[in-house]
């Protein structure tokens, strides 16, 4: 693969870009340093991310702190994209939105990663069924089985209805995805001012999310879900092997 070489002003802004930059998804050091996927190189990449990475002030505020060895996996399986997907409740929480929203609703494609979300004001069965039928079968097409814990919205009628109808296997089993948790600290690290403002960072906070390189499918869930990368702002501004070689062409 062909690369674009950077100077050390260049290295400095795509990585402050890459972690913290309109589609910063405030990513770990080794993460940060898959940037040779959208073109660009320099010798001192790697330790240049990790070192920007342990800098940053928001990921010291709001970052993991692991104090137990990592368990084994038991990942749940799916053959093909948004074929199964996984969905929660995030809430209440507090403080909650100057819209008045105390709850986001999130599901997640155990395929590719690729995740929807929506903030509520509160979360019935009725705006389940919205979330899924606007979010997920008219983008996606109709998932095979959809995996939620155990929560009051995810049971009525009108959800049994709804499975029934489009030949769902709706599994209430209580497994939750890893998504809520990072969703809620990108809300966090991107709030730097009024934190009652985290619904208006929502669609932000989801394509950081999308574009960011992940560890279990060693890709990004745009590239698995589309076949490409998405082309991000910096490779307009810098632009990319791919972005210039296009310019040159047209």
């Amino acid at each position: 693969m062909w690369l674009r070489c950077l100077g050390t002003k260049e290295a400095d802004k795509v990585v402050a870009e890459i972690h913290e930059g309109l589609c910063g998804a405030h990513q770990s050091g080794p993460k940060m340093a898959s940037i040779k996927r959208m073109g660009y190189y320099w010798p001192t990449m790697v330790r240049d991310c990790i070192d920007h990475a342990k800098r940053c002030h928001e990921c010291q505020i709001h970052g993991d702190v692991i104090h137990q060895p990592p368990n084994p996996l038991h990942p749940t399986i799916a053959s093909w994209p948004f074929e199964c997907w996984g969905t929660d409740i995030i809430g209440p929480i507090d403080p909650p939105s100057s819209a008045g929203h105390q709850f986001i609703l999130a599901a997640t494609d155990y395929f590719s990663k690729w995740a929807e979300a929506s903030p509520f004001r509160e979360v019935t069965s009725e705006h389940v069924i919205n979330f899924f039928t606007h979010n997920v079968v008219y983008r996606f097409g109709v998932p095979r089985r959809i995996i939620s814990d155990n929560g009051t919205a995810f049971k009525s009628t009108k959800i049994y209805k709804f499975v029934d109808r489009h030949k769902i296997d709706w599994r209430a089993n209580g497994l939750a995805e890893a998504f809520n948790k990072t969703l809620v600290k990108l809300l966090k690290k991107i709030l730097t001012k009024n934190k009652r403002e985290w619904h208006t960072k929502m669609e932000e906070a989801l394509w950081a999310y999308r574009t960011t390189y992940k560890t279990p499918t060693k890709a990004t869930p745009y590239s698995l879900v589309f076949g490409v990368e998405a082309v991000l702002p910096l490779e307009i501004e810098l632009p990319s092997l791919r972005v210039a070689i296009q310019n040159d062409l047209t």
